[in-house]
């Protein structure tokens, strides 16, 4: 039996390339996807062969990554329940399709993955092959064989395995860094300091504010105070800047794909950023209605990531609309840095359907505020006349409910 291994490096992964050997007797080809993770890649590498890899791919999909995933996020203003900004869900999708791609030139009998059975990767995983390579089977040697973390820890020391006693588990790429475990999983305790790496505390950020200018076109960024960028590069230079300045912390209580209420801990400087510059610059620039609509757009959109429907049609039908109406999503968005916030403070566009003319209070108004009379009594006529007939028929003024339609028709 051959396999690919979606292959981290750590103890689940490390773990199960070793067990595949034993149990199953497969060749385990290892796959490692840099999404942004800052890790060290050649020592993946070794770690991967020193175990009994056949082979090991490293692939560097930052720029696809950006382009192709982190774009349409920001278009859709991606936040699953209006806090979360996607950033593993966002990866996975791309992960598998380069899982699938090795298997498929390799000849494998089935993919292989470290995820467990109570979280929400196995499900972006599990879907996302079945997807791209159905007649592909799927080991889940976590959940199938029940590994248990103490079990993994002696099983790696017995096979001179490094150990890491390390309390939270990390999951990072460009978009977002998510800190689970340890005191984490007590949703009324603080975070610890030491568990961020991306943010400076609030406390501790610098007493001046920064700001910053980002264009956007057809939604997408383009361009950081004034200088003509790639997506990839804004990310990560926003996440440096903002980072600085304590922007990007979310503390949230998540509903998991399974079903479980979980505390989640993220940093997200570039991300928290660039959403809220966006959406910010749609609401210069699309209509109200537009702006309604596309707001449970955005909602779906972004519980389709997490939940890990990616394949799922109505996410491309999503797209759709949301890359037509993004055609008018451009200009600059001016953002201030200070204390933990990122805060919008200025907004221009060619595109602009706000008017200064219509929209002042100076004499110079074109605005004809006459017309507001007869617009005030269109607009209320069913809530007035819905609320007096209630009164009438409690107070039993019916006179007065007949007044009224006699004054509105």
């Amino acid at each position: 039996m051959k396999a690919v291994l979606a292959y981290s490096g750590g103890l689940d992964t490390s773990v199960i390339l070793k067990l595949m050997q034993e149990r199953l007797g497969a060749e385990v080809i290892t796959v490692t996807v840099d999404v942004g993770q800052k890790d060290d890649f050649k020592a993946i590498e070794e770690k991967a062969y020193r175990f009994g890899a056949l082979k090991h791919y490293h692939i560097d999909v930052k720029e696809e990554f950006a382009e192709k995933y982190v774009s349409q996020a920001i278009k859709a203003n991606g936040l699953y329940e209006k806090a979360y900004p996607l950033a593993a869900a966002l990866a996975r999708p791309l992960i598998v399709e380069k899982l699938v791609d090795v298997a498929k030139k390799e000849g494998a009998d089935v993919i292989a993955h470290g995820c467990t059975g109570k979280g929400n990767d196995q499900v972006r995983f599990n879907l996302g092959i079945q997807a791209l390579s159905p007649e592909t089977p799927i080991v889940q040697p976590v959940m199938e064989w029940e590994l248990s973390r103490d079990w993994e820890m002696n099983y790696a020391k017995k096979h001179g395995m490094p150990v890491s006693e390390k309390i939270y588990s990390i999951d990072e790429n460009i978009w977002g860094r998510s800190i689970e475990g340890g005191i984490l999983e007590d949703p009324f305790a603080e975070p610890p300091e030491e568990i961020f790496e991306w943010t400076i505390s609030p406390n501790f950020a610098p007493d001046e504010p920064e700001y910053v200018t980002i264009d956007f076109e057809n939604g997408v960024p383009v361009a950081l105070n004034g200088e003509p960028m790639e997506l990839l590069d804004i990310v990560v230079k926003l996440n440096e800047i903002a980072g600085e300045h304590g922007v990007g912390r979310i503390d949230h209580i998540e509903d998991r794909t399974v079903g479980i209420k979980s505390r989640e801990i993220y940093e997200a400087p570039a991300a928290v950023t660039l959403v809220k510059a966006h959406h910010d610059l749609e609401k210069l620039t699309l209509t109200k209605w537009v702006l309604e609509f596309k707001d449970m757009v955005d909602s779906k959109w972004s519980w389709l990531v997490y939940t890990g429907l990616w394949f799922e049609p109505l996410r491309e039908a999503l797209d759709a609309f949301i890359n037509e109406v993004e055609k008018d999503v451009n200009g600059t968005v001016k953002v201030k840095f200070w204390k933990g916030n990122a805060t919008v403070v200025g907004r221009e566009s060619e595109n602009a359907l706000y008017s200064k003319e219509l929209a002042t209070y100076e004499k110079f108004s074109t605005f004809d505020q006459k017309l507001a009379k007869g617009f005030i009594d269109l607009f209320g006529m069913q809530s007035v006349l819905a609320y007096n007939l209630k009164t009438a028929q409690k107070v039993s003024n019916l006179e007065g409910v007949k007044t009224l339609v006699k004054k509105v028709s």
